[in-house]
């Protein structure tokens, strides 16, 4: 084990070593001092390898520079917390306690960290307060969006009034043409937003998801060849039938393969055998319901966990500032919601991401 100088008195070295759940001992910057058999055990890794490394690369697989880590800012507080979230560096869902080492708050202060792994029931709980969680925010969005569209509206046709009555080469006009412009860009995030609004479905006919898939890769293939992405699919045939908006669907298709093709391009600026987006849809059965899968995968650059919760909150965005409105993924997300549906993403930095639509199945 080496030495274990750097456990205080307060945490009790016996006890820390023989504890079965994984333990770390870090500093509020989130540098990692000691951990514990159950620790090394769950990530596979050997201490060497671990202490002196920052706590997000080890439990979370890493992060970008230009990305704060969630729980390296909350540690800065040196608060209590319990979260339950996802540690691929440990192979899992857990439980993840933050209790701050009694008689250490002064500056120079040390964290522990408890990592209990989550059961079966639990990780379906978590994913359902997290799906309602998602839902409310797209709600609030909607409902913020329906009062600032009408102001918009006014605030564009007075613009445009005003625009005619001037000379079109006037310094006036020019000042116009950009206040009509911005707020026809607001009005459009404001249409996009409005995506997460409730529908009722009524214009739903039975779909089936192949044929989406083929008539999106169609409108695309052009690109991705261009790009160097092979594109390998494994669909069930004859059909995978939902009941849906074809148009709303391959929006959303459409957008789960542009961030794939902006991933595998980022790591892999030119060709690589790895360069390929993976897309499966298959009938499945959960909880003994019978749903449609769609899965989009790539070996992309991935996504860092602490974001992942983050992803389907409008305007929230993993590129850098500049590449990315921070809709496209709220908007799916409210468009396979109002097909009564679920989009999930599992996500490792630097190895994949895979994004799952799940609708129901329509009975035939």
């Amino acid at each position: 084990m080496g030495e274990r100088s750097s456990v205080p008195a307060e945490v009790g070295r016996e006890l820390f070593y023989s504890i079965q759940d994984p333990l770390l001992v870090v500093t509020p910057e989130g540098k990692i001092v000691e951990v514990n058999p159950a620790l090394l055990k769950a990530a596979r890794k050997t201490r060497e390898e671990i202490v002196g490394e920052g706590v997000c690369k080890i439990i979370h697989g890493g992060r970008w520079p230009h990305i704060k880590c969630p729980l390296e800012e909350f540690l800065l507080t040196c608060s209590p917390r319990i979260e339950d979230t996802r540690l691929p560096g440990l192979n899992g869902e857990y439980s993840l306690n933050v209790v701050p080492i009694e008689g250490t708050v002064q500056e120079g202060s040390l964290i522990l960290l408890i990592a209990r792994k989550l059961t079966k029931d639990e990780v379906r709980k978590v994913d359902s307060i997290r799906t309602a969680q998602l839902a409310a925010i797209g709600e609030l969005a909607a409902g913020v969006a329906h009062e600032v569209n009408n102001p918009i509206n006014g605030i564009i046709n007075f613009a445009q009034i005003l625009l005619d009555d001037n000379p079109q080469d006037s310094e006036q006009a020019e000042i116009l043409r950009r206040i009509v412009n911005e707020g026809e860009r607001i009005a459009t995030i404001i249409y996009n937003l409005l995506s997460f609004a409730r529908e009722d479905g009524s214009d739903f006919v039975s779909v089936d998801l192949n044929e989406i898939l083929k008539e999106s890769l169609s409108l695309v293939q052009h690109q991705l060849k261009k790009d160097g992405i092979k594109i390998v699919t494994e669909c069930f045939q004859p059909s995978c039938l939902v009941s849906g908006n074809f148009l709303q669907l391959q929006q959303v298709i459409l957008n789960l393969i542009n961030n794939s093709r902006y991933a595998l391009n980022e790591r892999y600026v030119n060709g690589a055998e790895d360069k390929c987006i993976y897309i499966t849809c298959q009938p499945v059965v959960v909880d003994e319901e019978k749903y449609i899968r769609l899965v989009v995968k790539d070996l992309g650059t991935g996504i860092p966990q602490g974001i992942l919760d983050k992803l389907f909150e409008p305007f929230f965005t993993s590129k850098p500032a500049g590449k990315g409105s921070g809709l496209g993924l709220s908007i799916s997300y409210g468009i396979v919601k109002n097909h009564n549906g679920v989009l999930k993403v599992d996500s490792v930095l630097n190895q994949y991401t895979e994004m799952t639509i799940e609708i129901p199945a329509l009975e035939v």
